[in-house]
C-alpha cells in the first residue's frame, strides 16, 4: 500500500474530527496530533503522560487546541515528508496552494531540548492564501486556569505548574485566555509559529524563519538517519518503516521506556465505557515492541528498554504480581491510580475520560514470556546479556515457577474475575523455555531439572485443559469452550508445530468464530464477560497475528490477501489505532504500538514465507 496524499474537506459540522483523520508528530518525549483540517487538538507538553495542553479531541469545547488553517473553502491531503516524522499539510484553495509543515525538533542541544518546542511552519506554494491561526490551551486537562500575556509577536501562557510561550513571525492578538492572528501570504512567503516550554533556567526565544528552516533540515537529518539503519528490504517497505518510525516516535529517550500509545480514552466504541489511558509502558507491548525493532536492525532501541526493565525488576518482591508490574509510568513509577475526568464529555461525548490505569494492579503472568522472550532474542540477535542481568531472568524464571498455577486477569485486562487463561499459562511456558535456553546456549548457571519438569507440567496442562473436543480448538480458559484469539500466538512461541493437526483445527475454528473478513475479534464478550458494557471492533493486532498463523501454517494464499486488506484499513498515513470498528472506521487509542509491531512482524514472517 503505498502512502500517497488522501483527499480532505475542511468542511463539515462535526465538532470532532474521526480518530483515523490525524497524523503523529513528536521529539522522543511527547507528541502532538494533527488533525486534517490543520488543527492540533492533542498535546502533553513534555512527556507523554503530563497534563495535557490542548484536548479538544477529548473535549471540543473545554479541551484546548491550536488551529492553523486556511480562511477559505479548502480540501487538504496529508502526507509525512519522505522517510521522517514532519508531518505536512496542505491547503487546495481557488486562490492558490499552501501548505503547513508541522514536527518538533529532535537531535537539539540537550538545553534547547528541555523546551520541547513545537514548529508550525506555514508556506504558500501558489497564488496567495489568507490564513487564521488560534492558539487556544487549556491546561491541566483543561481544569486548571492561566493568563496571557501579548507583546507583538510574543505570547506567553501562564499556569500554576507551566508555562508556555508562543513565538511568531507576525503580530499576535489575544484575550485573557487565547491569542491569534489573521494573515494571508503570497507566493514563496512563509510564516512560523513556535510552541516552547519556558520557565525560569528558559525564556522565550523566538523562531525566526531562518531557525524554523534550520531545525526542519536537522530534524528531517534526524529521522532519515535513523530509519535508513533498518534491514528491511521486502515487499511492504514503506508500511514497515511507517510503523517502525512510529514506534520510535512512541520512546522515552530520558529512560528508554515505550508507551503503548501516546493517547488516553479514545473510545473503542463510540459512546461506550471503553475508554482508557495508555500512555504508559506495559511491559508486554513494550517487550514485543523489541522484537520488532530488532528483527529491523534497531538494537540500541532494544538495549535501552532492556536497561528500563533491568532497572525495574524487583527479585524477592512478594507482591501481587510479583518481581514485575503489568506496567510502569515512563520514569518507571508504579503509582498509576485510575480517576476519571467528568468536566470532559470525551470523544464524540464518549465518557468517561481515564487518566492513570487500574490494570496496573492487575496480575497478568503473561508479562513473564513476553520479557524473557525478547531478552532472549536480545542476548541471541544483538549482545549477550551482563551476569546481573542473568541473575534478574534468573528470579523471574523461578518466580514463574513458583505462581504459574493460579487464576489471573490475562493479556485482555478483564474486569469480570480471574481465570486460568490458557494464553498466560502458554506464556510462563515460553518464560520457563526460553530462560532454559539461554542456559544452555551460554552455559549459564540454572536449575535446569526444576525449570524443565515445571515447563513439561505446563505444557501437558495446556494439551489436557486448555482443548476442547467439542469445539476441536484451544480455548480461551481451562474447562470452557469460549474461543480466544489470542492463542494465535501459540505456533509463533514455538509452543505447538503451525502445521499440527490440532492447531490447523484451531486455526479453522477461529476463522469461523472471530474472524470477519480477515479481521479477528478478540473475543465474543457474551460468550465470554468481561466486566464491561458495550460492543468493540476487531483487534488489529490479533488480525496481523492470523496472518502470520495462516503464512506459518502454509496458507501463503490466505495469508497475503488477508494482510493486504488489513493494509486498507490503515488511515491515509499508514497509521492504526487499536481496533477497527465495523465499517471500517479506526477506534481505541492512537496510534498503538501494539498494532504496528504485529505488522511488522506479519510482513517479516511472510515475505520470508513467500521467498
Amino acid at each position: 500500500m503505498s502512502e500517497s496524499p488522501k483527499d480532505r474537506s475542511t468542511g463539515g459540522t462535526s465538532r470532532y474530527l474521526p480518530i483515523a483523520e490525524h497524523g503523529l508528530i513528536g521529539d522522543l518525549r511527547s507528541v502532538a496530533l494533527v488533525g486534517t483540517n490543520g488543527t492540533i487538538d492533542w498535546y502533553c507538553a513534555g512527556a507523554f503522560d503530563a497534563p495535557s495542553v490542548f484536548a479538544s479531541i477529548l473535549d471540543a469545547e473545554r479541551g484546548g487546541s491550536f488551529e492553523l488553517t486556511a480562511t477559505v473553502p479548502a480540501r487538504t491531503k496529508q502526507f509525512y515528508f519522505p522517510d521522517t516524522n514532519v508531518l505536512i499539510t496542505r491547503f487546495f484553495t481557488e486562490e492558490g496552494l499552501g501548505e503547513v509543515q508541522d514536527f518538533m525538533p529532535v537531535g537539539a542541544e540537550s538545553v534547547e531540548a528541555e523546551r520541547h518546542r513545537l514548529i508550525r511552519r506555514v508556506l504558500c506554494v501558489r497564488g496567495s492564501i489568507p490564513f487564521r491561526v488560534r492558539v487556544a490551551p487549556r491546561f491541566d486537562y483543561g481544569s486548571q486556569p492561566h493568563t496571557v500575556r501579548v507583546l507583538d509577536d510574543v505570547a506567553v501562557f501562564e499556569s500554576a505548574d507551566l508555562s508556555l510561550a508562543l513565538t511568531a513571525t507576525m503580530p499576535l492578538e489575544g484575550d485573557d485566555r487565547d491569542v491569534w492572528a489573521d494573515f494571508k501570504l503570497a507566493e514563496g512567503e512563509t510564516a512560523v509559529f513556535a510552541l516552547d516550554q519556558v520557565g525560569d533556567e528558559l525564556a522565550p526565544r523566538m523562531c525566526a524563519r531562518m531557525e524554523a528552516e534550520k531545525q526542519f533540515n536537522t530534524t528531517v537529518a534526524y529521522w532519515r538517519r535513523w530509519i535508513s539503519a533498518s534491514r528491511y528490504r521486502g515487499r511492504w517497505r514503506e508500511m514497515v518503516h511507517r510503523s517502525a518510525l512510529t514506534l520510535k516516535l512512541l520512546t522515552y529517550a530520558p529512560t528508554g521506556a515505550i508507551v503503548a500509545a501516546p493517547t488516553t480514552s479514545l473510545p473503542e466504541q463510540i459512546g461506550g465505557e471503553r475508554n482508557w489511558d495508555y500512555r504508559y509502558v506495559w511491559v508486554r507491548d513494550a517487550a514485543f515492541c523489541v522484537y520488532a525493532l530488532l528483527r529491523l536492525g534497531f538494537a540500541s532501541e532494544a538495549e535501552a528498554f532492556m536497561k528500563f526493565v533491568t532497572r525495574h525488576i524487583t527479585p524477592g518482591d512478594d507482591g501481587p504480581s510479583g518481581p514485575l508490574h503489568v506496567m510502569y509510568g515512563i520514569d518507571g513509577r508504579t503509582d498509576l491510580l485510575e480517576r476519571q475526568l467528568d468536566h470532559l464529555e470525551g470523544h464524540q461525548g464518549s465518557a468517561p475520560v481515564r487518566i492513570g490505569n487500574a490494570a496496573a494492579d492487575q496480575l497478568q503472568l503473561d508479562i513473564y514470556g513476553a520479557l524473557i522472550d525478547s531478552i532472549y532474542l536480545y542476548d541471541k540477535w544483538a549482545q549477550p546479556i551482563s551476569s546481573d542481568e542473568w541473575d534478574d531472568v534468573c528470579a523471574l524464571v523461578d518466580w514463574v515457577c513458583d505462581h504459574w498455577n493460579q487464576p489471573d486477569e490475562g493479556i485482555w485486562e478483564t474486569r469480570g474475575g480471574r481465570k486460568n487463561f490458557l494464553y498466560s499459562r502458554l506464556m510462563c511456558w515460553v518464560a520457563i523455555e526460553r530462560g532454559i535456553r539461554m542456559a544452555r546456549r551460554r552455559g549459564l548457571p540454572a536449575d535446569l531439572l526444576r525449570w524443565q519438569q515445571c515447563r513439561d507440567t505446563i505444557y501437558r496442562r495446556i494439551m489436557q485443559r486448555g482443548w476442547c473436543d467439542t469445539r476441536q480448538a484451544f480455548i480461551q480458559h481451562e474447562d470452557g469452550d469460549v474461543l480466544d484469539a489470542a492463542v494465535l500466538m501459540m505456533p509463533m512461541a514455538k509452543f505447538i508445530a503451525p502445521t499440527d493437526p490440532k492447531w490447523l483445527s484451531t486455526l479453522d475454528a477461529l476463522t469461523q468464530d472471530l474472524v470477519s473478513d480477515s479481521l479477528v475479534y478478540r473475543y465474543d464478550p457474551q460468550a465470554s464477560p468481561d466486566g464491561l458494557r458495550g460492543d468493540e471492533g476487531t483487534f488489529s493486532i490479533c488480525s496481523f497475528w492470523y496472518v502470520e498463523a495462516l503464512a506459518r501454517a502454509g496458507r501463503l494464499d490466505e495469508a497475503r490477501l488477508a494482510f493486504e486488506k488489513m493494509l486498507t484499513y490503515a488511515n491515509h498515513l499508514g497509521l492504526y489505532a487499536e481496533e477497527i470498528g465495523h465499517t471500517g472506521e479506526q477506534q481505541g487509542n492512537f496510534p498503538q504500538a501494539f498494532t504496528h509491531l504485529a505488522l511488522i512482524s506479519a510482513a517479516f514472517n511472510l515475505d520470508r514465507a513467500l521467498g
